[in-house]
């Protein structure tokens, strides 16, 4: 539950430090003298927005904690557990907006985003505001109400992101399905140019081998002829050859006798010729042996390469792009089977998607259909003690109609009511009066907060629009909830505030400066007295104190 919220230099609110305990603590005060300025600034611990202009004039910054103890909320502690945020105190929750409009959030002094002090927050407290029965005229405040009062929540979860996940799989289903004929006349068309490129069986880098081979084969004749006559220079001219000449060179020379390092030189580097040439000859011999300048095979070549050729023309590329035309025509006939198989999946992702919608969905319409009775007895209950005898209240379930899985279950979920004896039952936007409109928001509120697993609420003026013996029920309902946990109600009502375990009373401060709000925990004898001024003004009489005396006794015996 809250145990302390401390305020500095927020709006009219220079310093405030408060003390909570359990039960019911209500909040009055002057008109205009900010009772729900402490809410507000509860709500900024919360992840509610922040503007600058929160921010007391003269101030640099405005500094709001709240302080909760967490032991009997282990859902709060498991969430700190798995950020590694707990201590081993109580928790706290900071917020800090400065006049340039910037906000930090804080939770146990550990910087957070407002989206982790929000869900912090909606484990810590529960807050009802006077404006909030204008959502019971929205469809899906209705079906919300339901789901959480039925315990529901993660269900219906559950059935939204069902149907999520059945939509987006038909989607894709649909978009694979739709272009089927086009894939398949790409499909044949694929087939069909593989198959030729297959009865070709062009190898990796065939093409350029056949080319080198029958270029030899071409020029082959050419190339005879010159082989032999390098041989023959070489070697074989009885005119003179090279070797015949280097020999005789070799011959002159050792006949010198001049052992000089110059002709020494020299002499090996003829000797060196001659062996090279001599491997040249070789080279060329074995070369002639070995050719061969088979016509038949020549023509292969000629016919392989215009196959090659032709094929290159028919698609419309290079001759040494053919191969890799194959493997990317493979990828693509890949892909489309691939597609074949991908649209046979999403088809069995469907049938298991809308089943297992079913289940779940089947599964909150009993759940709904059960609190649907209990729910609409207890608000009917509390709407005829909250001065509407023989109202009526049901909440009808109907059938969706569409055959698709919808995100909110298998049923409109929708509010229905008789305000007076008789009337017809109808859509709660058709036939309630903003009075009442208010009373059944009232008895909702307090219902569903009765099955709330959260155990601080907070009632900002939603008595707004009741009086009389009805404002004392209201008082009764809410001192009932605070028996159970912590409830804070700001309220303008004397049967409401006479029904406190505390009181706490919101007034100004003024001075020659300024005006600041303060806050005071009431006494027993300043109880009495400020639900005398509720009843009867400024001026406290006899009878008025009296009454509120009473008021306040008759509170605490009904409890006893």
């Amino acid at each position: 539950m809250l145990v302390h919220l401390s305020v500095h230099n927020y709006a009219i609110v220079e310093h405030l430090d408060l003390e909570l305990d359990r039960g019911m603590s209500v909040i009055t005060g002057e008109t205009g003298a900010g009772k729900s300025i402490m809410l507000d600034a509860l709500g900024l611990t919360l992840g509610d927005r922040a503007d600058s202009g929160v921010v007391r004039p003269g101030a640099d910054k405005a500094d709001i904690l709240a302080t909760f103890d967490l032991q009997a909320i282990p859902e709060a502690q498991a969430w700190l557990a798995e950020r590694d945020l707990e201590n081993d105190g109580p928790c706290i929750l900071r917020r800090v907006i400065t006049s340039e409009g910037r906000s930090r959030g804080y939770i146990n002094g550990t910087p957070c985003p407002q989206g982790d002090l929000k869900a912090l927050g909606e484990l810590l407290i529960d807050i009802h505001s006077q404006h909030e029965h204008q959502s019971l005229l929205k469809p899906e405040t209705h079906r919300r109400l339901l789901d959480e009062y039925a315990g529901a929540t993660d269900l219906a979860r559950q059935v939204q992101l069902a149907a999520q996940r059945w939509r987006q799989t038909k989607q894709e289903f649909e978009h694979l399905s739709n272009s089927g004929d086009e894939q398949q006349a790409r499909h044949q068309l694929l087939s069909y140019q593989l198959e030729e490129l297959d009865n070709l069986a062009l190898a990796e880098n065939e093409l350029e081998e056949l080319e080198q081979e029958h270029k030899s084969l071409t020029n082959a004749e050419a190339l005879l002829s010159i082989c032999r006559q390098v041989v023959e220079q070489c070697s074989e001219s009885d005119a003179g050859n090279v070797l015949n000449t280097l020999t005789g060179s070799l011959n002159r020379l050792a006949s010198v006798n001049n052992n000089t390092s110059a002709l020494n030189e020299a002499s090996d580097l003829l000797a060196s010729a001659q062996i090279q040439v001599e491997e040249a000859v070789g080279e060329l011999n074995r070369f002639l042996d070995h050719f061969d300048a088979d016509p038949r095979r020549l023509q292969y070549l000629e016919e392989r390469l215009d196959s090659i050729y032709t094929m290159a023309r028919k698609h419309r590329v290079q001759p040494t792009e053919v191969y890799a035309l194959q493997q990317k025509l493979m990828d693509e006939l890949e892909t489309l089977n691939a597609n074949d198989e991908s649209i046979e999946r999403l088809a069995n992702e469907l049938t298991a998607f809308a089943r297992h919608y079913q289940e779940c969905a089947r599964e909150l319409s009993n759940i709904r259909t059960q609190a649907a009775t209990r729910l609409g007895s207890a608000v009917e209950e509390e709407i005829q003690r909250l001065g509407m005898p023989g109202g009526r209240f049901v909440i009808e379930l109907k059938p969706q109609n569409s055959s698709d899985p919808q995100p909110f279950g298998l049923e409109h979920v929708e509010l229905l009511v008789s305000a007076n004896p008789g009337q017809p039952l109808k859509a709660l936007a058709k036939v309630a009066s903003g009075g009442e409109l208010s009373r059944i928001s009232l008895a909702i509120q307090v219902i569903t907060a009765q099955t709330s697993r959260v155990p601080t609420l907070v009632f900002d003026e939603v008595d707004v629009g009741i009086g009389g013996p009805t404002a004392e029920i209201v008082g009764q309902l809410l001192r009932r909830l605070g028996d159970r946990g912590q409830v804070l109600t700001v309220t303008h009502l004397p049967q409401v505030a006479a029904q406190c375990h505390q009181h706490l009373f919101v007034h100004k401060v003024r001075d020659s400066e300024a005006t600041r709000t303060a806050v005071s925990k009431l006494s027993q004898k300043e109880r009495v007295e400020e639900v005398a001024r509720m009843l009867g003004g400024i001026d406290l009489t006899k009878e008025s104190l009296a009454h509120a005396k009473k008021m306040v006794v008759s509170a605490k015996n009904q409890t006893a």
